[in-house]
């Protein structure tokens, strides 16, 4: 399929086939093409949890309120926020950053630019992400509604900003996976509807660890795997040329 096939194909499948198996490995890889998914700062502040056992995949869907599109689930894929691991994704960055650019960049640029990814990785990334009881990110606003005073920058940086910028990059790695999912032939749901605490302890997520979404994966069970036509607001809607 090409690209605009796949997109049309995707549905939201809440009813797989019991008799049709996914193969796992082709599942894996699509959680592997996800990884190449846009992120903010390229942070990839994410983990991908992969449910195959089928004891683990019920204990799931009761947590998911016992929906069909997880009670006939084949698979799940838990997708996660880490915040917790700005530092370590930080550092590892900048060691890669300081190669490529040793690699790939002319010699007269390198310290130049290995000073602005230690400045970026280092400094920035850190003040940006750390937290402190909600203090943090309180005087991150205040400096930056001084400085926004004289010249255009960044205004959401708020521990509560910051939250939702993880998060949003974490969802688009979950749509970059159920489109290689649909590349394959495969069906998902993405899923809000969970007890996430209960999801949280059955992974052994830690405290900083938070649930971006569950999503459900299987071959549609014929018509009784999604509603009918798809409903789209008109494009006029919301389409805006400027």
């Amino acid at each position: 399929m090409n690209l605009e096939e796949v997109l049309n194909f995707r549905r939201s499948v809440r009813n797989y086939d019991p008799a049709k198996e996914l193969d796992t490995d082709k599942v894996k890889h699509c959680i592997e093409l996800a990884t190449l998914a846009p992120n903010s700062s390229n942070m990839q502040l994410w983990e991908f949890y992969h449910i195959v056992d089928k004891e683990e995949l019920q204990k799931l869907s009761h947590f998911c309120l016992d929906q069909s599109a997880t009670s006939t689930a084949q698979q799940a894929v838990v997708f996660v926020t880490r915040r917790d691991l700005f530092r370590k994704r930080a550092k590892d960055i900048l060691v890669f950053e300081k190669e490529n650019i040793i690699r790939n960049s002319p010699a007269e640029r390198q310290q130049k630019r290995i000073k602005g990814r230690e400045l970026y990785y280092g400094k920035v990334m850190p003040f940006i992400y750390g937290r402190f009881f909600g203090l943090l990110g309180v005087i991150r606003k205040i400096i930056v509604h001084i400085i926004h005073v004289f010249r255009p920058i960044i205004t959401t940086v708020s521990e509560a900003d910051t939250r939702v910028v993880i998060h949003k990059s974490c969802g688009l790695a979950a749509q970059t996976f159920m489109i290689a999912m649909a590349n394959e032939g495969y069906d998902t749901c993405p899923l809000e509807g969970f007890d996430g605490i209960r999801v949280k302890k059955l992974l052994g997520l830690p405290r900083g660890a938070e649930i971006n979404m569950v999503i459900s994966c299987g071959i549609r069970n014929g018509n009784k795997g999604i509603w009918g036509e798809r409903f789209r607001v008109p494009f006029n809607e919301v389409y805006r040329k400027v």
